[in-house]
């Protein structure tokens, strides 16, 4: 879809997470901060000829060719519409499938394993960013953290791939309730992943891989 783009509705309610996310947090951070990087994408696309019509996913892409206004906001707009997703309620936040769970324990010894590596994405992230689990173009699982609304999509990232998970480690989406404690956010975070979704978005990634 092109612009002009739109603020996606919550897959849940915004005290469904708590209390590892609370209600507050997700109203603020869907309702204002994704809002911002919407509106700011607009206008930025509205004033520019050459990228009306582009798609989000092609605006990420080429992030490297972008403005600044573009490259951040586009980021923003697909990282926070990816990162709503990947989250469920407690009560219904599943299991990852059988496949997923080979995967990760072949190539991190075990979701433990996968989990502490992540956890050490997110916390070595210095200032804002996102930490990834994402699916490279060899078929082949990895972990990877990325500077403020950068993401593994993009042309510049340092670890490309098809994301399948990703955590938003900047402060507006924890501090309310974790303060400084952003390891805290992380460890607890799990208990809301829907492991559903991540393990739709593997199996079509590795789909993917295969027809290259």
């Amino acid at each position: 879809m092109s612009a002009p783009f739109k603020l996606p509705a919550l897959p849940y309610s915004v005290d469904a997470l708590a209390p590892v996310i609370d209600s507050q947090t997700m109203t603020i951070h869907h309702g204002k901060h994704h809002q911002a990087y919407v509106d700011a994408l607009n206008k930025a696309v509205a004033s520019d000829a050459k990228l009306q019509g582009l798609t989000l996913e092609q605006l990420v892409a080429n992030a490297g060719s972008q403005i600044p206004v573009v490259r951040n906001n586009a980021g923003g707009h697909w990282n926070h519409s990816f990162y709503w997703e990947s989250m469920a309620a407690p009560s219904r936040s599943g299991a990852p499938s059988q496949t997923l769970v080979a995967a990760i324990t072949k190539t991190f010894g075990s979701m433990e394993a996968m989990k502490a590596a992540f956890k050490q994405a997110g916390t070595g992230r210095f200032g804002s960013g996102w930490a990834w689990l994402l699916v490279k173009a060899d078929g082949t699982l990895a972990i990877s953290s990325t500077p403020n609304q950068d993401n593994p999509l993009m042309d510049i990232a340092e670890v490309k791939g098809q994301p399948i998970l990703g955590n938003d480690v900047w402060e507006h989406a924890y501090y309310l309730s974790y303060q400084n404690r952003r390891a805290d956010y992380l460890d607890a975070w799990w208990q809301v992943v829907n492991w559903e979704k991540v393990s739709e978005r593997y199996s079509a990634a590795l789909a993917s891989t295969k027809t290259r």
